[in-house]
């Protein structure tokens, strides 16, 4: 497994927010979804909500 960092912004109720999160995951797809599934868990967004810009391996 890599360490992915995502980067992105997400809705939150007072407009945007810029986010920056490190994944394990074996590739960039796995560590999208990752993200997807944590900002859907945590805040309660769908997947309209977060805007991942980038995904780089460290």
């Amino acid at each position: 497994m890599s360490e992915f960092t995502v980067r992105g912004r997400y809705q939150a109720r007072d407009g945007w927010r810029n986010f920056e999160t490190s994944i394990d995951a074996t590739n960039e797809n796995v560590a999208r979804e990752h993200a997807y599934a944590n900002f859907g868990g945590r805040h309660g967004l769908k997947r309209t909500q977060v805007d991942i810009s980038e995904v780089e391996a460290r």
